[in-house]
């Protein structure tokens, strides 16, 4: 892999890093996005028979997501709690911003009216996760709230293991959030605490955490295979799948927690709105000249 790419990749892997971990933001919709995303599921999928290829495909990627999520942990976190508006309406603009190239890109593999149920349901799917959200934040149907204290029960470590393959959702399925999933099953808040409380209690706070990467691990070479198989098998309704997914994830980031509840302020939607209209030209202009690139040189 040359130098260039290995940067490059480290990039693409921070923004799905950083992606995982704000509420609404699935980490497979912004591969989606950069248009990685089908190369990193088959490196995925053939990492056991090409291991050299897909293990040097996915080393950039996965560090540059830790590197994401170690880095922005923290400003995100205050950023959602002090300027909430202002941050999730410059991920949405992000989002809506990349949407005309992805369209583009998905309708190369055709289109039949079967299609419209392919994009539809997952469509539904998506909002349906928003709507549980908004739900639980009205007080209609209250969040559990788990346990992981150094007192949680034993079966709450097995607990964890299912939980982390659920959450693992949102690294393969675009427009899936993971932060969503874990909000709503009510470990949202307790794994955030738990890494907050590395400093303070590290042994019991690295079982937890290491439950749920096991998890994670597990769910995600899973659902990988499937995403592979279902794109070789069914290639133009997958793509047409994921188009719904990632569709939903727009209105979806709006029914996050932090969204609603954020207060009512005019410097903060003004300059959400300056924000959102700026990343959405700067996605659009990133995505064009990629288009650009991409394009074959006419002859003179």
């Amino acid at each position: 892999m040359k130098v260039k790419e290995f940067f490059k990749n480290l990039g693409l892997g921070a923004g799905i890093g950083i992606a995982m971990i704000i509420p609404g933001v699935s980490g497979g919709t912004i591969a989606v996005l950069f248009n990685v995303y089908d190369k990193l599921i088959g490196a995925i999928g053939d990492l056991r028979k090409d291991l050299k290829n897909s293990f040097f495909f996915l080393l950039p990627i996965v560090s540059g997501a830790l590197i994401g999520i170690a880095a922005m942990f923290f400003p995100l976190k205050y950023a959602i709690k002090y300027v909430p508006i202002p941050t999730i309406l410059l991920f949405a603009g992000l989002m809506i911003g990349s949407f005309p190239k992805l369209f583009n890109d998905t309708r190369k593999n055709g289109f039949k009216l079967t299609d419209i149920i392919s994009s539809v349901l997952p469509f539904l799917v998506v909002v349906g996760l928003g709507c549980i959200s908004v739900l639980g934040v009205k007080g209609v149907m209250p969040y559990l709230e788990a346990d992981l204290s150094s007192e949680m029960p034993v079966w709450g470590y097995f607990i964890l293991i299912l939980i982390g393959a659920v959450a693992s959702c949102a690294l393969v399925v675009p427009g899936v959030s993971g932060s969503l999933l874990l909000l709503i099953f009510g470990y949202y808040q307790p794994i955030l605490d738990t890494i907050s409380a590395l400093f303070t209690d590290f042994g019991h706070s690295v079982l937890v955490l290491a439950l749920f990467a096991v998890g994670l691990v597990v769910g995600f070479f899973t659902i990988a295979k499937l995403m592979k198989f279902l794109m070789k098998k069914f290639p133009r309704g997958t793509g047409w799948a994921i188009f719904g997914f990632v569709l939903g994830s727009i209105p979806a980031i709006f029914m996050t927690n932090e969204f609603i509840t954020a207060p009512i302020d005019s410097i903060q939607i003004a300059a959400g709105a300056i924000l959102c209209i700026a990343g959405i030209i700067a996605a659009y202009t990133i995505c064009s000249l990629a288009d650009s690139k991409q394009k074959p040189k006419l002859l003179n």
